[in-house]
């Protein structure tokens, strides 16, 4: 089988580095000390990156992101609770669903594909509604490549005695995240995003108080992060047949995430690789979807060309024979693609993705500019 030679440029999985993969050629034993002692490391780091050492813990979850956020809700949220979901895209609405097949009461402020919540909006329904214990939002919503503001929400959150949940999935690593600062009750991510690991798992970062009154209300054996977690803090191990691999590679990962100069490296590195990337886009005639002052860091949405002869499936395909894999639209109403702007590129990649693009629409036959 041919070995795919291409970058990834989406939201996760992204581009890893060969010493990242070179952590995988090392079989582990799920209940080994050794690999123990690695997964330790990285739920101390992760902490550390959060500066949540003396009020939250880590607890991992074999899975996709996916998985780590109903495993939150479903762990956090008892029968008594309800929950505000911000929703403006795919994975707000995902809470959304995770809450339906839950049976857990929510309502939802739904600002569309191309705003953010309103803060003021948040403030107001929580003063309406005394029954909404807690609000959930997606930190960095990837469908649409839209940053929240999350620091607005916490702290109108706060302010109103409330519990706040973030899905940072795309964005912890790479954007703040200071629980002291933000008062979150759990921060959920995965391996595959802004720590530039490999799929396999994801995690909660959960105050630990809340986790143990916590106790029972799972609805599920395999995604009780109480359980998890107790018996992680029991005995070093996870409960079930961990990702040996992945942990490794993360580990890794994280010891390259630490040499690159943490948080604000890595986003420094993101932030010039979405700059470059939407100016050269628009110079070859391509338009953000959103306007400037809410476009992340992580991943691009552009508006597909209203040309005749452009075909998203031979665009991407164009693509890839060029080396680069994009991600399709994920809107509801317009015809749109996206580019990621995370994993281990830099402005050489980019200035090489847009040249790809040029001879792509030159051989599609589009004029844009």
């Amino acid at each position: 089988m041919n070995q795919p030679n291409y970058y990834l440029l989406t939201p996760g999985p992204i581009t890893t580095s060969r010493t990242v993969k070179e952590a995988m050629l090392t079989d582990w034993g799920s209940w080994d000390q050794d690999f123990n002692q690695v997964t330790q490391t990285v739920r101390d780091k992760l902490l550390a990156v959060a500066n949540s050492q003396d009020t939250h813990v880590c607890v991992p979850l074999q899975g996709s992101g996916t998985f780590a956020v109903e495993a939150t809700l479903g762990t956090l949220l008892g029968p008594q609770d309800k929950l505000l979901v911000l929703m403006n895209g795919a994975y707000g609405q995902r809470i959304a669903k995770i809450c339906d097949y839950l049976k857990r009461p929510y309502v939802c402020i739904d600002t569309g594909d191309y705003l953010p919540p309103d803060p003021n909006a948040v403030a107001e329904l929580l003063r309406q509604d005394a029954s909404i214990t807690t609000v959930a939002v997606v930190h960095c919503e990837t469908s649409s490549g839209i940053l929240n503001p999350v620091e607005a929400i916490a702290e109108v959150v706060n302010a109103a005695g409330r519990k706040f949940i973030i899905d940072s999935m795309s964005a912890f690593g790479a954007l703040p995240a200071d629980a002291r600062r933000l008062g979150y009750a759990a921060l959920i991510s995965s391996a595959n995003k802004c720590f530039e690991g490999v799929p396999g798992f994801g995690f909660a970062l959960i105050r630990q108080d809340l986790l143990e009154q916590a106790k029972g209300n799972a609805h599920s054996l395999s995604m009780d992060l109480y359980d998890q977690w107790a018996y992680m803090e029991k005995t070093g191990q996870w409960r079930y047949t961990p990702p040996t691999h992945t942990v490794a590679a993360f580990a890794q990962a994280l010891r390259e995430y630490e040499m690159e100069g943490d948080a604000p490296g890595r986003l420094a590195r993101y932030t010039r690789n979405r700059d470059q990337l939407v100016a050269g886009m628009r110079q070859l005639g391509f338009q953000p979807l959103l306007e400037e002052r809410w476009l992340s860091p992580i991943i691009v949405t552009f508006l597909s060309p209203d040309d005749p002869n452009f075909d998203f499936k031979r665009f991407y395909q164009e693509l890839k024979q060029r080396g680069f894999v994009i991600y399709p639209g994920k809107l509801t109403q317009t015809e749109s693609f996206r580019i990621g702007c995370i994993g281990k590129i830099d402005t050489p990649e980019v200035a090489r993705l847009l040249q790809a693009v040029k001879d792509t629409l030159i051989a599609m036959e589009i004029s844009l500019s």
